[in-house]
């Protein structure tokens, strides 16, 4: 029963008291490069829940059997950002076959998935808490999916901004970092949470 509670704290905390993108700051680049349309923002979500959460179950065995038994843990980071870059690469692959508009309207956005800090910090965030195996997997797909409700709620705002009245010196980038600046203090107000 513990367990479930411990899970469901993670679930909580990674989709709103610790949101990746407006708690923790991690994972910015894409989030406000392909937030311009919220069918491209909802792809870029779902492919970064999907290599989060495979990349914590990876890692996390990479880490477990292969780091630490040859008493490699000072290789961790690397490690990681060998399984991530191989992981985003058979994505690539694979929306480019199955699913070309997506990879089309994705564009470089979808190899900086490699580079995103978001996916490598939840893999040493696992690292850093002593999560289990279970933990982990939970704690990457609830961090990707609090990042799939940041870029979809902040699409959604973005596109309606087009037609919103404000100076014309914020037009364009201002005008959406102002936005996510207020989106993040809004989400800040789920750092008091408490489940129980």
């Amino acid at each position: 029963m513990d367990q479930i509670f411990d899970l469901l704290a993670i679930t909580l905390g990674a989709i709103l008291a610790n949101n990746f993108i407006f708690s923790q700051f991690l994972g910015i680049c894409p989030f406000l490069g392909v937030s311009k349309k919220i069918d491209t923002a909802v792809g870029m979500g779902l492919a970064v829940t999907f290599v989060m959460g495979l990349a914590s179950a990876v890692c996390y065995a990479v880490n477990k059997f292969v780091l630490f038994p040859l008493e490699l843990g000072y290789m961790q980071t690397v490690a990681f950002i060998l399984v991530i870059a191989s992981l985003v690469q058979f994505i690539e692959m694979f929306l480019q076959k199955s699913m070309p508009a997506l990879y089309t309207a994705l564009g470089v956005y979808l190899p900086l998935i490699t580079t995103n800090c978001a996916v490598l910090g939840v893999v040493l965030l696992n690292v850093q808490n002593d999560y289990n195996f279970i933990s982990s997997v939970v704690y990457g797909i609830t961090g990707g999916l609090g990042f799939l409700v940041a870029i979809v709620l902040f699409a959604s705002i973005r596109e309606r901004l087009v037609f919103a009245d404000y100076p014309k010196s914020w037009e364009g980038f201002p005008i959406a970092l102002v936005t996510a600046g207020l989106m993040a203090l809004a989400f800040m107000g789920f750092s008091g949470l408490k489940v129980w």
